[in-house]
């Protein structure tokens, strides 16, 4: 099996390991939200992390993302641990990948770490930002519009993009 991981992880990359993350800026950082832009756009699906002061806690979230990308949209029952966690920390970490459970994903999976803070969405702005979401989860209409749901946005402060196993780029927003 070891050796199976080995063939498929690229040489280069397992010689620059422990190499910093760069930082995208200028053209290259507007390219690469572009391409953040169209990945999330494939993914209906993250993993976010909350915290409630003693453990992180991880949830599966149905999500949808701005044209910038510059905030992340969800959804969740306002009676969860996810949405409890929220209310004491808004700190979040959010993992969106497009794994596919092969050995291939070393060399072939993309994942995109989403660091920020929730905030609830104002009411000027909730038409537009449930249009964005509802574009990309329109079955989730009724979940969104029940009076347990609370619909709220990742303000996104850096993305970390790991590409080839061991390629991290950092973004900054």
């Amino acid at each position: 099996m070891k050796d199976e991981i080995a063939s498929v992880i690229p040489q280069e990359l397992e010689e620059k390991a422990g190499e910093t993350p760069v930082e995208k800026i200028g053209l290259e950082k507007k390219e690469m939200l572009e391409e953040l832009n169209k990945f999330f756009k494939s993914q209906p699906l993250a993993v976010l992390a909350t915290q409630n002061g003693t453990a992180p806690y991880v949830s599966l979230v149905a999500f949808a993302s701005d044209e910038k990308p510059r905030y992340i949209l969800f959804s969740t029952t306002k009676a969860t641990r996810k949405y409890s966690n929220l209310s004491a920390n808004p700190s979040v970490s959010l993992l969106i990948d497009n794994r596919e459970n092969t050995i291939e994903d070393f060399r072939d999976a993309m994942a995109v770490t989403v660091l920020g803070k929730v905030e609830p969405i104002e009411d000027f702005e909730r038409s537009i930002m449930e249009k964005i979401y509802l574009m990309k989860h329109p079955y989730l209409v009724d979940f969104l519009h029940s009076p347990t749901t609370a619909f709220l946005k990742i303000l996104v402060e850096k993305y970390i993009v790991v590409t080839r196993f061991q390629h991290v780029v950092e973004v900054s927003v």
